[in-house]
């Protein structure tokens, strides 16, 4: 078995690295790489997993695309027989890239928490029914990961309340990138009677909505008046009056919050009924730090529901945004700025973003107009869809 992986894998490499032989004298010999291939000893392979690696994640993009499937093909077929540190290492530098096939990124995944933690944690690679799968079948250390992503849709947050422990939960609730239903909000919020942990996130989070807030608001206060008057000696009325007062007063911040994003929403219609909604407008938004009408506007001129734009907004790579803004064919400058001023918006005004500046632009250079309207239309069908199934739950 092993003689025909060497011979299997030693015809892989060659083809792969046929003609590379002309490149710079730092650069990984084929001949050395079959050699590897061909030892039977740990080391050997740890050292051909490390330097196969290095070549197909180069930056300067020293392998084709048919050549990068070879590379993943091999990696696949070694990775389970590699030391675990060599694994963590290979998982620590797959999690960013793109270039990595979907069977290699789901052997990591699925490995111990350890290896895991990079891909479940970063990778775009895997898609939802993987990422369930992987929350159905793995342990919570693996759900946790999940639960901290960078973008965790409905499907997912759905699955992590179902199967996860208290922390995995909380974790959930407690990221703003995560996308919880409508029906996974109302239990949750039930299930904060129970569980006093999930009501300050919940109640923290912006997509809760008004009348859950306002029933989680009062057996909040009641909880908390049990556990004033058994541990401290107080008057009953008079803390009986704060904690009302202070209850009605969050319950109007929320109703308040709501309702800057209706005004906003209502301000940015009539701009568009007159003609008057430009990009000038979106980008003097961000500059006067008014999220909710930057939103609102970006909306109403792509079509796309808040929610999805709210999204968009929390997405650290801006690709999402990037679609949006080449869909209703804003400039190349106005979108630099744009995307400059919401990672500004989101992160402080000392955030960097001369990394991923970079990347965004060559990708809004790359999207052709048609293709994001595509998109865009695309997106404009799931917020029906899903509008749709809420009032079929409502009415049903």
């Amino acid at each position: 078995m092993m003689v025909y992986r060497c011979s299997f894998l030693k015809s892989k490499a060659q083809r792969c690295l046929d003609g590379k032989m002309g490149m710079k004298e730092n650069d990984f010999n084929p001949d050395e790489l079959i050699k590897l291939a061909q030892d039977k000893t740990v080391s050997a392979k740890n050292q051909l997993v490390e330097n196969i690696s290095d070549l197909f994640l180069s930056p300067s993009g020293r392998l084709n695309e048919h050549e990068r499937a070879l590379m993943n093909d091999i990696l696949s077929k070694l990775i389970k027989s590699v030391e675990e540190n060599v694994r963590k290492e290979l998982s620590l530098r797959l999690s960013d890239s793109n270039n990595v096939s979907v069977e290699l990124a789901s052997l990591l995944a699925n490995d111990n928490i350890e290896i895991s933690r990079p891909i479940l944690e970063k990778s775009r690679v895997l898609d939802d029914a993987q990422l369930i799968e992987i929350i159905r079948n793995r342990t919570d250390a693996h759900r946790m990961a999940i639960a901290i992503r960078e973008f965790v849709s409905e499907d997912i947050s759905s699955e992590l309340i179902e199967q996860g422990n208290e922390d995995v939960i909380e974790a959930l609730i407690r990221n703003e990138n995560a996308e919880i239903s409508e029906l996974s909000m109302d239990y949750l919020v039930a299930e904060s009677k129970t569980f006093d942990r999930f009501q300050e996130p919940l109640l923290s989070r912006h997509d809760i909505p008004s009348n859950l807030a306002y029933r989680m608001y009062w057996w909040v206060s009641a909880a908390l008046r049990r556990k004033i008057i058994t541990e401290f000696s107080v008057d009953e009325t008079v803390l009986d009056d704060a904690l009302e007062m202070s209850t009605k007063m969050a319950i109007q911040h929320h109703d308040e919050t709501d309702n800057a994003m209706k005004k906003a929403v209502n301000l940015v219609r009539k701009m568009q009924s007159n003609s008057s909604l430009k990009v000038s407008f979106l980008l003097q938004s961000l500059r006067q730090e008014k999220v909710d009408l930057f939103v609102a506007g970006l909306a109403e001129l792509s079509g796309l529901d808040t929610k999805i734009i709210w999204r968009s907004f929390r997405e650290r790579t801006g690709e999402s945004m990037a679609v949006i803004a080449k869909a209703i064919e804003m400039d190349r400058e106005d979108f630099t700025s744009m995307f400059l001023l919401v990672v500004q918006s989101r992160s402080g005004a000392k955030a960097r973003a001369t990394n991923l500046l970079k990347s965004i632009l060559t990708l809004f250079d790359d999207i052709e107009v048609k293709n994001a309207k595509m998109a865009v239309r695309h997106w404009q069908r799931d917020s029906g869809y899903q509008d749709a199934m809420i009032k079929v739950r409502e009415t049903g």
